[in-house]
């Protein structure tokens, strides 16, 4: 099956990945349906790329960059007492 997309979404997905020109790549998995890659980098940050159906049925073609966790020592503990 032959997926068709715009310029303007091509140029999207180009100007994601434009930004890790340059970056190590730790390691890459692909789902056993193939419907996603996943790709971590060294600096911690993880590229998805994906195949998205929505409610008509057209697939979209995603491009995310998720950046480094943050350390835990940033994140905020809340307790809560019981009665």
């Amino acid at each position: 099956m032959t997926q068709h997309y715009s310029i303007q979404q091509l140029r999207q997905m180009a100007d994601t990945l434009a930004q890790l020109r340059g970056s190590q790549v730790r390691d890459a998995s692909m789902r056993s349906d193939l419907r996603q890659l996943k790709i971590e980098l060294m600096d911690g940050s993880v590229v998805l790329v994906a195949i998205q159906t929505d409610d008509l049925g057209q697939t979209r073609l995603e491009v995310d960059v998720v950046g480094q966790a943050r350390s835990r020592g940033s994140q905020l503990e809340v307790h809560f007492d019981t009665a």
